[in-house]
């Protein structure tokens, strides 16, 4: 760590501080995030679930990049040193009154789901999707944190205690593990709703308190639904028929296309409920999809002109269907991560 001289301190979590450092190599500032816990060896570090995640991902323009792992083994500590970002999506809305733009909204969203899409199609998911994971530098914004991130392809029940209560989804509240992907998109949905209206979408107080809380804006579930509830910690699904009020319209800024794909984002069942690629292309973001499946179609021409290097950039590669048609590289992948399924690691604040 004497290449990296400590500024300020920016976050404090359960197992982590976050300083803003500044490298004596290139003279540029970073995020250091660096660990609580005593690590004994570089296999102990190079197992972390966390650094698995970054690596396997990176690059990509809508996650966060690890620049480099410290770790001291004399004293037994890490550090990660990370890109810097202006801040997360909580602190921007923090005691804001005047709505952010449509078209700022449309465009972290966009950014958002590209995020999630990426990091699902290569076989991990999140499950700490919230304002303070995700870390925004003028228009780009980037997913943090992998700490609680799992394999998609890890064996069921994974383990119980995953994300904030107010962003977790219903199949995490309802059985003993039983959830998959779809829960980031839960999350992504209620992170939606809170930019737009600067107000949690469901606060709940406790476990039965949020879902009474999910109850009262979309209803009750189809019996069908709970059937697939498998061991339910709560002692019965009989719940009082509630239709539900619908998503409160508190200061929301929100287009009827919006609604739509927030709605889409917290369906009750998870098989109903919206995957990112599917978001990407909803009617929501038709510009944003249009304009990147614009340039991908440029890219490929002027490549068949002898004009490029003839690499696609990596952002419109995530869009493009060859991408998402590599099925070989699924299988090969779901075999690789079998073994990627770490205890889990409890939250952090930050966003890094």
């Amino acid at each position: 760590m004497n290449k990296y001289q400590p500024v300020v301190k920016i976050g404090e979590g359960t197992f982590s501080d976050v300083l803003k450092t500044l490298s004596l190599r290139d003279g540029k500032y970073y995020a250091c995030k660096h660990m609580k816990q005593h690590f004994e060896s570089m296999e102990q570090v190079n197992n972390l679930r966390e650094i698995q995640a970054l690596r396997r991902l990176s690059p990509h323009p809508n996650i966060l990049v690890l620049h480099e792992v410290v770790f001291d083994k004399k004293a037994g500590s890490l550090s990660l040193i990370c890109e810097l970002m202006d801040m997360n999506i909580y602190e921007l809305i923090k005691g804001r009154r005047k709505p952010l733009p449509e078209k700022t909204l449309k465009n972290y969203m966009y950014q958002l789901c590209k995020s999630l899409d990426y990091i699902h199609r290569n076989g991990i998911f999140h499950r700490d999707v919230k304002p303070e994971n995700i870390l925004i530098k003028q228009n780009t914004l980037k997913l943090g944190d992998f700490g609680s991130c799992r394999s998609i392809y890890s064996k069921q029940p994974h383990t119980e205690y995953i994300s904030t209560r107010w962003y977790r989804a219903p199949e995490c509240l309802l059985t003993n593990g039983y959830y998959s992907y779809k829960i980031d998109m839960w999350s992504a949905g209620c992170v939606f709703y809170e930019i737009t209206s600067f107000q949690p979408l469901f606060p709940g107080s406790n476990e039965l308190d949020q879902i009474s809380k999910i109850h009262d804006i979309i209803g009750t579930p189809a019996n069908k639904t709970l059937k697939k509830f498998k061991q339910s910690r709560i002692a019965t699904f009989d719940f009082p028929f509630k239709r539900g009020k619908g998503i409160p319209p508190l200061g929301h800024n929100l287009s009827p296309k919006g609604f739509s794909l927030l709605y889409a984002m917290i369906k009750y069942d998870p098989d109903e409920r919206i995957a990112a690629h599917q978001a990407l292309q909803h009617p929501y973001f038709q510009e944003l999809w249009a304009a990147d499946t614009q340039a991908l179609a440029m890219h490929k021409k002027l490549r068949l002109l002898g004009n490029t290097s003839g690499q696609v950039p990596l952002h419109l590669w995530q869009i493009s269907k060859e991408g998402q048609r590599q099925s070989e590289k699924q299988k090969a992948l779901k075999s690789s991560l079998k073994h990627f399924h770490l205890p889990a690691i409890e939250r952090r604040g930050g966003g890094y």
